[in-house]
């Protein structure tokens, strides 16, 4: 008996291992057909659920009146935050400026802004050449500016630094006719370089044409806002 038994045992595991691909695909069947057949049966209960929820708490609907009363706020801020006068917005990822008059555009056309180049003296100094983002005012306006070069500029020509006020300093002729300052001794100006408008090239000042450059000095005084982004 005790022989037949084990002879059985054997003929089962032989199967098994003979066919245990064939029985793993089997099970793997089944359990899938009962995963199935479990998801067959809740689908429409959640479906159920989700419209009762649904109906018990909708989302909210806003009216044609709503919508336009929150429309009428947002012009109102917008109102409130457009100058009345003269700005200036200057776009430095298109190197390009629009002169407004309160909403309206009067002048349009191209620039130059910050190159994004470092440079560096030392392990101590560097300066990367960037145009600040953010709201700034004209302040100081110059006709016929001189350009007082600052270390950097010796820096980058391999020269030494001179003193404050040494006379190789002061540079005449290379701002253009006009000058606008934004502080920080950012300027807007022109350039010998006007091939180059329309591309970051500037050492973080604001580069324009003569016709240009002219119309946004005689629209805008002192004062004046100026957008940079």
């Amino acid at each position: 008996m005790v022989n037949l038994s084990r002879h059985v045992y054997s003929i089962m595991l032989s199967f098994f291992q003979k066919n245990s691909i064939l029985i793993k695909s089997i099970l793997f069947a089944l359990i899938l057909v009962s995963i199935l057949s479990f998801s067959l049966i809740l689908i429409p209960f959640f479906q159920e659920k989700s419209l009762v929820l649904f109906e018990t708490h909708p989302f909210p609907k806003e009216t044609p009146t709503e919508i336009q009363k929150e429309i009428d706020n947002l012009n109102k801020k917008l109102n409130r935050k457009t100058p009345s006068w003269s700005y200036l917005v200057i776009n430095t990822a298109e190197n390009k400026f629009r002169l407004y008059s309160g909403k309206k555009v009067i002048r349009r056309g191209i620039c130059s802004t910050g190159s994004y180049v470092m440079l560096e003296k030392d392990d101590q100094e560097k300066w990367i050449f960037k145009t600040p983002k953010g709201v700034f005012t004209v302040g100081e306006k110059k006709v016929n500016p001189v350009w007082t070069k600052p270390d950097w500029a010796f820096v980058e020509e391999g020269l030494p630094v001179p003193p404050t006020h040494h006379p190789s300093r002061y540079e005449y002729g290379v701002l253009g006719e006009y000058s606008l300052s934004l502080g920080g001794g950012y300027l807007i100006h022109g350039t010998l370089y006007k091939r180059f408008l329309g591309m970051p090239v500037t050492h973080g000042c604001i580069r324009m044409n003569d016709d240009d450059l002219e119309a946004v000095y005689r629209t805008m005084p002192s004062g004046s806002k100026v957008y940079i982004y």
